[in-house]
């Protein structure tokens, strides 16, 4: 069996022998193989939360920074109780997060990250907080139209950002 590969004409010819070599030693080296859809992250694994829980509330805890959330919006639109919030926000949550709250702290993350590429400004983190006239909020801010439509809504309002800057 031979390999030919030829870019800009640049022939690399491989032999079977040579291949499999090249093979052994990427494997002796640790190197992984590419994911299979047994590998894929969801949120649904628990190893997976486990492992993601951490970095999602820490992000989390510094948008509700940003945005000056009150303790209830924050525990609101993360899905927890407010003394589950209170536990968070002071580090001692040492539980991973459901498949709910890791979907709901993904989608805050990916209003803020949208929000901050639209913005170059303070507008950025005052926009989630401000009266909106945009169809899914009905004249609510964005984050009381999240914390009354739940997931849906926080999925929306992601899609929502990312088509007024254009990234859809």
């Amino acid at each position: 069996m031979t390999l030919d590969i030829a870019p800009f004409d640049d022939h690399l010819t491989f032999k079977q022998g040579q291949m499999e070599a090249r093979m052994a030693e990427t494997v002796k080296f640790g190197a992984t193989a590419p994911l299979t859809p047994i590998d894929v992250q969801t949120f649904s694994k628990s190893a997976d939360r486990e492992r993601l829980s951490g970095v999602a509330l820490k992000a989390f805890r510094a948008i509700v920074e940003h945005w000056s959330l009150s303790n209830g919006e924050a525990a609101a639109l993360l899905g927890v109780s407010d003394s589950t919030w209170d536990r968070i926000k002071r580090g001692s949550w040492e539980q991973p997060l459901s498949q709910d709250q890791l979907t709901r702290a993904s989608a805050a993350i990916g209003v803020y990250k949208g929000l901050h590429l639209l913005f170059a400004d303070p507008m950025a983190d005052q926009w989630p907080k401000l009266p909106n006239r945009g169809p899914i909020f009905q004249r609510k801010s964005p984050v009381d139209a999240m914390i009354d439509g739940g997931i849906p809504l926080m999925l929306e309002t992601r899609r929502y950002v990312d088509a007024v800057r254009g990234g859809l």
